[in-house]
């Protein structure tokens, strides 16, 4: 057990909602309890499972926290984040198991370089751990995010590299850069919240890195579910607010035609699979949030580091190729659990 008078470390941050029946496989495999262990914070987003209860009984090293509310990702994951005492944060999914030295190996890409502000996951699927699901997020000048590597081989994604942003299921990132970006942005409740950090993160000129030996085995959608109205509403308004709060105005004048084009395709895919109704909400509500999104704006543009040259380079093009190669993979499996990213 640790001490309540040593901080630990590294403390881990996982939200869950009804998600019992992951939990037994999540907190085991974060290894046994020593001197040096993590600390480990359980968010509840008000379950009705017995969440809970069950932890404190089979897990007593864990901290619960009950919300008592459901706070989406966003939130729950900065609850647990103001409780913990960690010099480094890792927030892990309900739904995933790491692998032995996972977070050994966060660790140690995210403070071999100063300048190296998160640190994320090899994710694999749960089902087939020899299929990566991220090896990282990358953002396209469009203005959407991608995940690289997303249905190949794992073992193409041996090397670790610099990466623009971490998935939210399993990554690191340091507790002074964490607070000084205010945490994830709350408005966003769940989806694209890892985006929007990581690419706030950049602005502020710190870098990313892909840790390609912290495996982490991911189910995928355990809270969300598959494509739904909700996961399209919520991804697709905040991919736009990701987009309209955080790209300099040089890049945003730049890449508008390419992100109508973007938005247009993903209009014609999503009225294919009769969520048109959810895609057209998503883009009304991100309008009528825009008075915060803007105020927010000024805030992220004033305190940002990283010239516009610095950040287009960081991004990519291509988007039509990258998006292709993403969902073909998803139609081939039947399977659309990365979908509302669009």
């Amino acid at each position: 057990m640790i001490s309540g008078t040593v901080a630990p470390q590294i403390s881990v941050v996982i939200v869950n909602y009804n998600g019992r029946q992951w939990l037994e496989s999540c907190l085991t495999a974060l290894g046994d309890r020593g001197p040096s262990a993590p600390e480990i914070i359980l968010v509840d987003n008000q379950s009705t499972d017995g969440s809970p209860e069950w932890v404190r009984e089979r897990f007593r090293h864990v901290k619960v926290h009950e919300a008592g509310s459901n706070l989406g990702f966003a939130g729950g994951n900065n609850a647990g984040a103001r409780l913990a005492r960690g010099e480094f944060l890792a927030f892990l999914n309900n739904d995933t198991i790491a692998e032995p030295g996972w977070l050994r190996a966060l660790h140690r890409a995210v403070s071999a370089d100063p300048a190296a502000g998160l640190a994320t996951s090899k994710i694999v699927y749960m089902h087939d751990p020899s299929i990566v699901d991220s090896a990282g997020d990358g953002y396209l000048r469009a203005g959407g995010a991608f995940k690289h590597f997303h249905g190949e081989s794992a073992a193409v994604a041996s090397d670790p590299r610099e990466v623009f942003g971490a998935c939210g299921a399993a990554f690191m990132i340091r507790r002074d850069l964490f607070l000084q970006l205010g945490g994830f942005d709350e408005d966003f409740f769940m989806v694209y919240e890892d985006v929007d950090l990581s690419f706030r993160a950049r602005l502020r000129g710190y870098r990313c890195v892909y840790a390609a030996d912290a495996v982490v085995r991911h189910a995928g959608s355990a809270s969300l579910g598959t494509l739904s109205p909700a996961a399209v509403f919520y991804g697709q308004r905040n991919l736009e607010w990701t987009y309209l709060k955080n790209m300099p105005l040089p890049l945003l004048l730049r890449s508008l035609p390419s992100h109508v084009l973007y938005d247009t395709a993903a209009a014609f895919r999503f009225a294919s699979a009769g969520l048109l109704g959810a895609f057209l909400r998503a883009k009304w509500a991100a309008v009528a949030g825009l008075p915060r999104v803007l105020k927010k704006r000024a805030g992220e543009q004033r305190r940002r580091r990283s010239s516009a040259a610095v950040l287009w380079r960081a991004m990519e093009s291509g988007w039509i190729r990258q998006k292709y190669r993403e969902k073909q993979f998803d139609f081939r499996r039947g399977a659309t659990r990365t979908s509302s990213r669009a």
